[in-house]
């Protein structure tokens, strides 16, 4: 049985149990990270000395870092088509999915953290201005390489669609002032509407 350690209110774990239940894999996912702690535990260090969550453990491999994640279990399973087998297009997956690490999800963190993590007495209504902005710059760019695709890397889903997605459903979500995006919002109908999806969909924003 696949184990996964991880609170489904991070983003990080959404990835990663969207990518399982969109492969139909069964597993356990242990509350871990967050108001659930455990993850200063030494047996959880062993695991991931980042103490963060997700940590994944298939078949006696232990595994961080979703994306790293995400990879493993597409080459695992190539019949499902998340991870193309064709350098080029490979590539291309690859290519949003850092892009989701390094540019969506940071223009967004600090937004976020002011909405849900942060009380009220105490937020920076200058920081979330420019987090607000910084997101909205994103949306315009997925607005734009939507126009023309179904997914995020062509007519198929991949793990691209995967783990921005994962953003797209907090944006989406934010109870903040968005560019109008029918392109984005079209896409993102398109792969929340996916069974594998569900679970992350559902989820509310905490």
């Amino acid at each position: 049985m696949i184990k996964l350690w991880g609170r489904l209110s991070s983003i990080n774990v959404q990835k990663v149990v969207w990518g399982l239940d969109e492969l139909g894999l069964a597993y356990e996912r242990i509350e871990a990270g967050g108001k659930f702690g455990g993850v200063d535990e030494p047996a959880f260090r062993v695991m991931n000395p980042n103490g963060l969550v997700p940590v994944i453990e298939i078949e006696g491999l232990v595994l961080w870092e979703s994306n790293a994640i995400l990879r493993h279990l597409a080459a695992t399973y190539p019949e499902a088509g998340l991870w193309p087998s064709d350098p080029h297009r490979r590539a291309d997956v690859d290519r949003w999915m850092d892009w989701q690490n390094t540019a969506a999800t940071p223009a967004m963190r600090d937004a976020f953290w002011q909405f849900y993590r942060t009380p009220p007495e105490e937020r920076d209504p200058a920081l979330l201005a420019r987090s607000v902005a910084a997101s909205a710059r994103v949306a315009h760019i997925l607005e734009s390489h939507l126009a023309e695709r179904a997914y995020m890397t062509g007519e198929s889903f991949t793990l691209a669609d995967i783990v921005v997605g994962a953003h797209a459903n907090r944006w989406l979500k934010m109870p903040i002032e968005r560019p109008p995006c029918p392109n984005l919002e079209t896409w993102y109908g398109r792969v929340s509407g996916r069974p594998g999806a569900a679970a992350v969909v559902a989820e509310p924003l905490t």
